[in-house]
């Protein structure tokens, strides 16, 4: 079947799942609204692999005098996102149909959540296609603003709804500095045609275009200082919701900066030196942040934005080859960061799906009030394990795989010959090793803190394991992440041939000793699982060797305490202390306790309250957005609410324009 035919499927499935959400019973909603994401996952899927081997598809939509035509057009890039896309968005709504259970009385709700969740997929996936700058915003605002519908779900809470607003202002921005770009480019060619990039760079500077698209699309993946948004949508969004907003829109971001770099004529150093730098701080801020939070939800939302850190040095890197004319820089560079695009992805997305389990049944987000879960939910927490082994880059898991491209391209850029970048990536690889040693830390506390100990509260409904339908997409996403650890040729091959074709334009030769990569990760993979095996082993003897021998079980010596309890366990809260006051200027902690009083011998019970706030929110968001609030004061009489004052401000405005014409200031 040809493209046209194909999109024609998928937008009749689309629109035959909205018109049958709204009457069909509603145990039935949620599989057929996850039928409709099947179907459109299928047939874009189909298009995409295609493209994949090179396979440009494309599709023109006639248009008029001033738009011009639409161009539709799968490429290798836009192949590799669509696929992503697709498989999150699978996942997340067959883990949503068990997570939205408990709402089965709710069938408006329903309905409208599914509706949109449609929708979202569906925007998304177009998002990768279109290449015309007006029909791109369309399908861009169409993304956004069912996402953030999606978010608010729960909208009879007030932080959801404040979430939720706070995600659809930021998101306005960047719509405003995209909608700036494509101005400014059309104004220069007449066109709004993609194509058109290539003849602006052409003939301009690249610098200032490249940075107003950075800023817009670096607000939907995450980079800070435009990051605040995530802490606030992930946390409050349903976890089906947070694990496809974490695992693929923010990437959407990464997909515009992509598609930018592609048209670039010049000014490749410079632009891959600033997008170093931003990437770097960003990697080290949302890291730091992850450390120190106890919501594991907002914990893994800065985790993302340290990713799109990890990513963003990575495309940083293929700049500088491509400035520098490295072949080698150009592939490493680019080439990791595609294949960190999928491995985050998968292991986020199983993060925030192990994550909804446990506040599924927990319904609690604070780390420090769980404990001991793996008892109750061993699968989930075998699952939640794999997620924070991949994240933390460890082998034998895919994590590893991105992130040794990484390296090997930074090694690879400190065989230049200037100073100056070889001081950069130098730095850079200071702070990817920060980034790695706090990450490991990081969830190395959540799940100790979650899964291991004892309970420390005791919760009204005890704890189970989640049903098979949230189990099934996390374990698929298990395969699909080994797959990547221990077949990363294919997936390294895939990537490099896209790259491939994608630099003939920029005459970039691919270089021998590619496969050498791909190699010594599937060696180090290898030797990782023999490693484990040999431990297993030792453990299966051990346990053959004391089955028929008397085992006596004693407590540890507990430092003279002979009665311990739950509250003396380690604290996410007292694991990472000593991190937060070490970066005490920049991770921001507010305190609630009432301090004792000369004399007071024999204290009043207290509460002890802390959290932290972000640092750019807390110390320049807020402070603009609370000078601009003072200042709309001064002007608040003038909606006073009495009929006469508003008369009045009618008679004074036509005055003020009778006054002006007869000044022939007016004509």
């Amino acid at each position: 079947m040809e493209m046209a035919g194909l999109l024609n499927l998928s937008w009749c499935a689309t629109l035959v799942a909205i018109i049958a959400l709204c009457f069909v019973s509603t145990r039935f909603k949620s599989y057929l609204a996850a039928s409709a994401v099947i179907v459109n996952a299928i047939v874009t899927s189909l298009l995409a692999i295609g493209a994949l081997n090179g396979e440009i598809k494309e599709l023109i939509f006639q248009g008029n005098i001033f738009w011009g035509d639409i161009l539709v057009r799968i490429d290798g890039l836009s192949a590799w996102f669509i696929l992503i896309v697709n498989l999150t968005s699978v996942t997340g709504v067959i883990y949503g149909i068990g997570y939205l259970k408990p709402y089965v009385n709710s069938a408006p709700k329903l309905a409208f959540h599914w509706i949109l969740f449609v929708i979202f997929h569906l925007s998304m996936v177009w998002v990768c296609m279109i290449q015309h700058s007006l029909a791109f915003l369309v399908a861009w605002e169409v993304m956004s603003l069912s996402s953030m519908l999606l978010v608010i779900f729960d909208y009879d809470k007030p932080k959801t709804i404040k979430a939720g607003i706070n995600y659809l202002v930021q998101m306005h921005i960047s719509v405003t500095f995209l909608t700036i770009g494509f101005i400014w480019v059309y104004f220069q060619t007449g066109s709004f045609s993609f194509d058109a990039f290539q003849t602006y760079f052409g003939a301009n500077s690249n610098v200032w275009l490249f940075l107003i698209f950075f800023v817009g699309f670096g607000i939907k993946a995450g980079f800070i200082p435009l990051h605040s948004w995530l802490p606030h949508a992930h946390p409050a969004a349903p976890s089906h919701v947070s694990g496809v907003m974490s695992g693929v829109i923010v990437k959407l971001g990464i997909y515009g900066i992509f598609r930018i770099i592609y048209f670039l004529k010049a000014d490749f150093l410079l632009l891959g030196e600033i997008v170093i730098t931003i990437s770097v701080l960003t990697g080290v801020y949302g890291i730091l942040n992850a450390a120190v939070h106890r919501d594991f939800k907002r914990m893994l939302a800065y985790c993302t934005i340290e990713n799109i850190g990890i990513i963003g040095i990575c495309i940083g890197l293929g700049l500088m080859g491509m400035g520098n004319g490295s072949a080698i820089l150009y592939y490493l560079g680019f080439g990791g960061a595609l294949l960190h695009v999928l491995n985050h992805s998968l292991f986020k997305s199983l993060l925030f799906y192990s994550a909804g389990s446990i506040y599924q049944q927990t319904h609690t987000r604070d780390m420090d009030k769980l404990g001991g879960l793996i008892r109750q939910m061993p699968k989930t927490a075998v699952l939640f394990l794999f997620g924070a082994i991949a994240i933390g880059g460890l082998p034998p898991f895919n994590g590893f795989v991105s992130e040794f491209i990484l390296y090997s391209g930074l090694l690879e850029g400190l065989k230049f010959s200037n100073i100056s970048q070889i001081s950069l990536l130098v730095v850079t690889l200071g702070g990817l090793s920060i980034i790695g040693g706090i990450s490991v830390l990081t969830f190395t506390k959540t799940f100790g803190t979650i899964f291991l100990g004892n309970s420390r509260k005791q919760f009204t409904h005890q704890p189970v394991e989640v049903s098979s339908m949230m189990l099934v997409p996390q374990y698929l996403i298990v395969l699909v992440m080994l797959s990547v650890a221990f077949l990363p040729q294919f997936y390294l091959n895939t990537i490099f041939n896209l790259l491939g074709n994608l630099g003939k334009a920029m005459a970039i030769v691919t270089p021998s000793g590619l496969t050498a990569y791909s190699e010594s990760i599937t060696n180090i993979n290898l030797y990782s699982i023999l490693f484990i095996a040999i431990v297993a082993a030792s453990w299966g003897l051990r346990a053959l060797i004391m089955k028929d021998k008397l085992v006596k079980v004693e407590p540890t010596w507990g430092c003279a305490y002979v009665a311990p309890n739950s509250s003396m366990q380690y604290t996410g809260k007292s694991f990472s202390k000593s991190l937060g006051k070490i970066f005490g200027f920049l991770l921001v902690e507010e305190k609630k306790y009432k301090e004792l009083e000369a004399g007071e011998i024999f204290p009043e019970s207290r509460k002890y309250v802390s959290h932290y706030q972000d640092f750019f929110e807390f110390r320049i968001i807020n402070y603009i957005t609370h000078h601009l609030v003072y200042a709309a004061n001064y002007f608040k009489f003038i909606q006073n609410g009495r009929v006469q004052s508003y008369v009045w401000y009618g008679i004074i405005f036509m005055v003020a324009i009778f006054m002006l014409t007869v000044l022939n200031v007016l004509k």
